[in-house]
């Protein structure tokens, strides 16, 4: 089952899921007349078990895609012959995408040989294998998180309380992510500005006045040697804004 088909699914039974729970609710205090009996509000019952319906699958769900991909290259890779296996890193490389698109219905870049045909065939194979497993995995998920949800929901049951602190967590948990993944990104800039300044005074780019960034800089770089004056871009830059502005402006 293809993996868009697979959240929609999800997000069908998390609906219905939603409609059960709120029904429970209803159903406990003698009907929607009732519902001040209840600590939350029967959407809160509704939504409490829809989390447990949707929330685990997901995180499963996502799980299993950040890792699916190297254990099924890593056991094609383990059916290559030894000498394929022990390609430089960079041809086997070449090797495997040549698998995955020979799998996949699309052009190879090289002659295909009986290994290669029969690692395609492997990896089509462990594909299908680990799209059935998802699928029974994720709804079967589903399933025990809404059967669960749907027998723990009680008049007593602080629904409020407990879907607000899952919405509380995922908020905390997104704005940490956030705010690592910018500092990472500034760390990245400053360590190759670094790496960039070691090579290259910072007098010669704030006033040099030659763009030709053909320098290798790095190790795995190829590149003659170039010049990393800025005035040029900053002078081009100041070009395209002042003939943008004769545009707009009138």
């Amino acid at each position: 089952m293809h993996y868009t088909t697979l959240i929609l699914l999800l997000a069908i039974l998390t609906s219905l899921a939603y409609q059960l729970g709120r029904r429970r609710s209803h159903t406990l205090v003698g009907g929607p007349t009732r519902v001040r009996q209840l600590h939350s509000l029967p959407s809160y019952y509704g939504f409490y078990t829809a989390i447990w319906c949707g929330l685990p699958a997901l995180l499963v769900l996502g799980i299993w895609l950040i890792f699916e991909p190297n254990i099924i290259t890593s056991l094609v890779v383990a059916e290559l012959p030894e000498a394929t296996r022990n390609l430089p890193e960079a041809e086997l490389g070449l090797v495997i995408n040549d698998i995955k698109n020979l799998a996949a219905g699309n052009i190879v870049s090289t002659k295909i040989g009986p290994a290669i045909q029969a690692a395609a065939d492997h990896l089509q194979s462990l594909e299908r294998t680990s799209a059935a497993a998802l699928t029974v995995l994720i709804l079967v998920l589903a399933m025990l998180g809404t059967s669960y949800a749907w027998r723990f929901i009680s008049p007593e049951l602080r629904a409020r309380n407990r879907v607000e602190g899952v919405l509380k967590a995922l908020l905390i948990t997104s704005s940490t992510i956030a705010i690592f993944t910018t500092i990472g990104i500034v760390l990245s800039v400053l360590f190759e500005a670094l790496r960039f300044f070691q090579q290259i005074p910072l007098s010669e780019f704030l006033f040099g006045l030659t763009w030709s960034p053909q320098m290798a800089i790095r190790a795995d770089q190829v590149g003659s040697s170039g010049a990393f004056g800025s005035i040029p871009l900053f002078a081009g830059t100041l070009l395209i804004s002042f003939i943008a502005m004769l545009v707009a402006v009138p």
